[in-house]
């Protein structure tokens, strides 16, 4: 009886198997004939590539994503995570126990935690079903538990799964806006927030727009953040660059704008827009209320749209110096919504919050006409929506626990305990690398990065070209080898021709500091006394 079951089997398989080459058959026979109608109408198709050869190549593929280059994670980083595998397959196999990333600004892959606040409201509206348990009440404080339900009230379905608006969910942008006029003093409107996965999509969003040809130049400052050369190049935009003086502690200086614009513009390049990263990014200033008048007022007069990368608006350190947005400068100086084209930028990931893989943050967007917003929110559409978990962190990073909520004492703890413990460390490595032979620093006034001048012995500049590299990359891959520390040579950011950087971040937690300051004396002293000239 098995037997006869299994040879029954069989028989129904080989059936089965007959009847779907017969159908593979008549498929391949008929779209063969349709294929052959269809080209016989066109001109002769180029001939097929051959068995083995591969239909895309780095001939073949977007020239603008091999201009394209984003330093901050390239080749320094790639070796490092392999340091990092080899030291974790082979123990003592390098001269260091660890690899310390001062790469990125990546707060919460090195120690840092996130905000309490912030994380249970998202908890809870991630599982809304708790909000009604008792023991909710024990676990989680009272004003986490009221922000949750208010926020799930706004999000259709209470489902924050769902697709949102394009622009992001309505009550969200409510509470931004909000944010916005209690920190500028200055109203805001919702419908002029566009909410994304990072900064970083928002920056995309309006190179898309503004960019049509090689013919439409952005002016970025130098050294600037590889984000806006990358996007400028994926674009097909030029890069229009205005150099940041280190002498003044990376000041801004109109009239070279006003040099550069001219000198753009008699190339036939048509300049469309200012980016300004203020805190500086990878150089750590923060531009004085003056500077920035200065700024709105060469954009209004030269008829450019200011981007306004506001991101480290949190992340001042001096008590000298503090943070205004260009919007609220703008507005201070009279200028309204027919006066000025203006784009802010904001991101959950940097701040006292850090929040980098949660992807939140927003665009605000003034002073352009009904028909451009409607472009503007037609590209937004086309990307459907940002993660609600992300629209949802921009809103508590915006409105905050406030004075009399339970959240409140807590919240100014863990927020100020961050930011004074990023301005120690701050310190303690402007100090550090100052004290070394042939190292300046400026004076780290904000953001999360330090960007000192290298002056190398010649002998190490002939040894980095005999090596076929810039000799400020010669110089980071030769202390990762050493010490296992992980920086960005400065000629990824752009800077002075003839001049040598590295981005190194404050973030490494504090009790790490001492390590990375001894490495690299160590390490820097040895590589001086190798190529000294």
């Amino acid at each position: 009886m098995r037997r006869f079951a299994a040879e029954r089997a069989r028989d129904l398989l080989r059936s089965h198997s007959l009847q779907r080459y017969s159908r593979r058959r008549l498929l391949s026979s008929l779209t063969s004939q349709s294929q052959s109608r269809f080209l016989s109408s066109t001109s002769p198709p180029d001939s097929p590539p051959s068995m083995g050869s591969q239909p895309v190549t780095l001939d073949t593929i977007n020239p603008k994503v091999l201009k394209c280059e984003y330093a901050v994670r390239g080749e320094i980083v790639s070796i490092a995570q392999r340091l990092q595998q080899e030291l974790k397959e082979n123990p003592g196999s390098h001269p260091f126990d660890e690899i310390l990333y001062c790469n990125i600004g990546n707060p919460q892959s090195l120690g840092q935690q996130p905000i309490t606040f912030f994380r249970e409201v998202i908890a809870l509206c991630d599982h809304p079903s708790i909000l009604d348990k008792s023991e909710t009440q024990g676990l989680f404080s009272a004003d986490a538990i009221e922000r949750a339900w208010q926020i799930l009230d706004q999000i259709p379905g209470r489902a924050t799964g769902a697709y949102s608006h394009s622009q992001g969910i309505k009550g969200l942008r409510d509470a931004i806006a909000d944010g916005i006029e209690a920190r500028d003093g200055f109203p805001a409107d919702p419908n002029d927030i566009f909410l994304t996965d990072g900064a970083s999509p928002a920056v995309h969003m309006m190179m898309q727009l503004l960019i049509r040809s090689e013919s439409d130049g952005i002016f970025c400052p130098i050294p600037q953040y590889p984000l806006y050369s990358a996007s400028i190049a994926l674009h097909g935009g030029t890069l229009v660059p205005y150099y940041l003086d280190e002498e003044t502690g990376w000041g801004l200086e109109v009239s070279d704008l006003q040099k550069q614009l001219d000198s753009a513009r008699s190339k036939g390049i048509t300049v469309r827009a200012l980016v300004v990263i203020n805190p500086g990014n990878p150089t750590g200033q923060v531009l004085a209320e003056e500077n920035q008048q200065q700024i709105v007022e060469f954009c209004k007069k030269e008829g450019l749209v200011l981007l306004a990368d506001e991101v480290y608006q949190e992340n001042i350190y001096v008590p000298d110096k503090q943070f205004h947005s260009f919007k609220k400068i703008a507005r201070s100086m009279g200028y309204g919504e027919n006066d000025i084209s203006l784009v802010s930028f904001q991101s959950v990931s940097k701040g006292y919050y850090g929040e980098c893989g949660k992807r939140g943050g927003y665009m605000e967007v003034t002073g352009f006409s009904a028909d451009v917003r409607e472009q503007i929110y037609k590209v937004a559409s086309v990307n459907l929506c940002s993660n609600i978990t992300g629209q949802i962190l921009a809103s508590l990073v915006m409105n905050p626990p406030k004075v009399g909520d339970e959240s409140y004492e807590s919240y100014c703890e863990e927020r100020d305990g961050i930011l004074s413990s990023l301005a120690r460390r701050a310190q303690t490595l402007e100090q550090a690398l100052n004290s070394l032979e042939g190292i300046t620093c400026n004076r780290a006034e904000g953001a999360m990065y330090l960007f000192p001048r290298i002056h190398l012995p010649q002998k190490a500049i002939k040894a980095a070209e005999a090596a076929k590299t810039a000799p400020d990359a010669f110089y980071c891959r030769r202390l990762l080898d050493a010490t296992g520390i992980v920086v960005v040579p400065g000629s990824g950011f752009g800077q002075v021709p003839g001049t040598w950087h590295f981005r190194c971040t404050i973030l490494p937690q504090e009790d790490k500091i001492p390590a990375v300051v001894s490495r690299l004396t160590e390490f820097h002293k040895g590589f001086m006394d190798e190529f000294r000239d």
